[in-house]
Formats: structure tokens, sequence, C-alpha cells
């Protein structure tokens, strides 16, 4: 358990090129389903950020191979630590290997028939192509938000077995899609600038993505204050300890500056149309969001257990280097796939 801090980052790092690549594939169904014209400017660059799925599955396996490093209750999980300490249902470590792969080959799976199947529908408007099509779209949000949910709840919510909150799943994967629409605003603008995007991408879109991104962004925060007000108000202790051990003990100071970056700065910042119709100060929004949404997920992981278990991020050499080489490894594959469909000037 010594170790437990860098095996946080080593999670997070895993949430955030995950969520890259199920998000992009999901963004392009949402925008389809909803008739969003603006898709046809975003959708191929969307779903080829889905080339990281297979980076992420790398990560997950580790992940699930460091067992008790990654899952501190494990060391727990059969020592007779008292009720409530360990829910034999869903913390069967067996059961958690088996549903995390199945789901992940599943959410492969169908997330690459939609790839495949816009593909097709971009060729041929013929009514069997498009309702194929339009098919597999509609399955995309329920599948993304049950895959979410497992996701939330084995890599944050159940790290301390007797905690639980009936919207953690939502507050968990409505986090992350903000943090994919700062992403990917940051993304479009970046290969705007850099001069080889062969695909018209206007600036308005980029504005358009800022929109969302606010109401993502009030949604997220409705979320979080209505979790704690619940358990505060409610005068539950066993719940609103979690909170209190991440928002007075040493992740205070983290606590707060995710919620600022997360909340207070975008909020203040995209109510304004200047602000959205200026890409650049979009872009710094978003890499505000960006950065809190890293910071949030470490300390939901992290703050599972006593402080002397955990760090300050990026103070030791194994979370720089990990996370170096994960970014690294993504930006890598990232330009394979924008150059292997054309969506770029070959360098």
């Amino acid at each position: 358990m010594e170790s437990f801090g860098s095996w946080s980052v080593l999670t997070t790092n895993f949430l955030i090129i995950l969520y890259i690549a199920v998000n992009g594939v999901t963004l392009a169904a949402i925008l389809h389903l909803v008739n969003g014209k603006w898709r046809e400017h975003v959708r191929f660059l969307s779903v080829s950020l889905f080339a990281l799925f297979p980076l992420a599955f790398v990560l997950l396996i580790i992940l699930l191979v460091g067992g008790e490093h990654t899952f501190q209750w494990l060391a727990h999980a059969h020592d007779g630590g008292g009720e409530g300490h360990h829910m034999p249902g869903w913390h069967n470590y067996t059961f958690l290997v088996t549903r995390q792969i199945v789901a992940f080959l599943v959410v492969a799976g169908l997330y690459g028939l939609f790839i495949k199947y816009q593909a097709d529908a971009v060729k041929d408007d013929s009514y069997a192509v498009q309702r194929r099509f339009r098919n597999v779209a509609l399955l995309i949000p329920f599948v993304y938000v049950s895959y979410a949910t497992m996701v939330a709840w084995d890599f944050e919510m159940t790290m301390i077995p007797s905690w639980h909150s009936a919207s953690y799943g939502a507050y968990h994967f409505i986090s992350l899609f903000q943090f994919f629409l700062a992403f990917f605003a940051i993304f479009l603008f970046v290969l705007k600038r850099s001069g080889k995007l062969r695909v018209n991408v206007p600036d308005r879109i980029i504005n358009y993505i800022a929109q969302v991104m606010l109401g993502f962004t009030i949604l997220w925060t409705y979320l979080y204050f209505t979790q704690y007000l619940i358990m505060w108000y409610g005068r539950l202790p066993e719940e609103i300890v979690r909170f209190r051990n991440m928002m007075d003990n040493d992740l205070s100071g983290i606590w707060w500056t995710f919620l600022a970056m997360k909340f207070v700065i975008p909020f203040c910042s995209l109510i304004f149309a200047r602000v959205r119709n200026t890409p650049a100060l979009v872009v710094a929004v978003a890499t505000s969001v960006v950065i809190g949404t890293w910071l949030e997920r470490y300390t939901w992981i992290s703050g599972s257990v006593s402080p002397e278990h955990y760090h300050t991020p990026m103070t030791s050499g194994f979370d720089i280097l990990v996370t170096i080489l994960v970014a690294g490894a993504a930006f890598m594959t990232i330009r394979w796939s924008l150059n292997r469909f054309g969506l770029v000037k070959p360098s």
C-alpha cells in the first residue's frame, strides 16, 4: 500500500486515455442522433481518437495484474476486516477482472462497428445502410452510460467498500465528457494551427464545442453539489467522511484547485460570447478543465486511503516517467491514426 499514490497516477492516466477513446465515438454518435449539422466537420476526427482504445487495454491489464496495488481494498478482502469493510458480491476480484475485460471487448466491438458503419453511410445513402448506422448509433449512449458507470464504481467509488453514492456513476462520466470536450477543442485548435488538417473545421465549431462544454460544466457542478449536499444535510457520517478526508487533509489543496479549474474558471469564462468566439481563449479555458479533471480523478482514487499512503502527484520519478510514457504513446498513436485515415497532410 505504500506505493498506492503512484499506482493512483497510473490509474488516473488509464482513465484519461480510456475516455478520450470512447468519448470520441460517443460524441459522433450523439451528433448523428440529434442531427447536428456540424458533425460533418468533426466526426471523422472524433472517431480517429478511438485508436487509443488498445493503449487503454494495455493499461487496464497492468492495473488488473497489479491487484492490491491498484485496488487497496483487495489486501483486506479476506482478513475479516469487519462488517461493511468488504462486499463479497461486487468486491469479488475474479468477477471484477472478468467484467472489466468482457465489457471492454463489448465496447470495442460495438464502437468499432459504429466507425465502420459511419464510413459506409458516407459512401452509400441507401435506406438499408443508413438504418443500420442509425441502429448502432442508438446503442452507443446506453452502452456508454452502463460501461462508464461500471468503471466509475470499480476504479473510484468502491475503493472504500463501505462508501457509496447513488449518483456517482453519472458524476463520473459527466465529468469525463466535459473533459473530452475540452481536450477535443484543444485537439482541433492545434490541428488547425498546424496547417496540416485536410478536413475543413471552421472556427465556429470550437464555439459550438465551448457551448456544449459550458452545459456540461453546469451539469457536473450540479452533480458534485447534490452528491455532497445529500450526505452533509442528511448527517450521514459514513458517507461524508470521504469528502472530509479529501477536503480537509493533505489533498485539500488539490481538491479546491480542481473545483476552481472545472467550475469557477470555465463557468465564469464561457458564459461570455466573446470568449466562446475566440478560439485561443476557449483553448485556455479547456486547458484548465483538462488539468482539473486529471487532479479530480487522482483525488478520488488516492483519497480512498490514509494520507501516509499517497503523495502530491508528480513529485516522484515514477509519476513523471509513467505519465510521460503514456502521453508519448498516446501522441504517437493519434498521429498514426490521423495519417492512416488521411485526415492530415503527410509530414
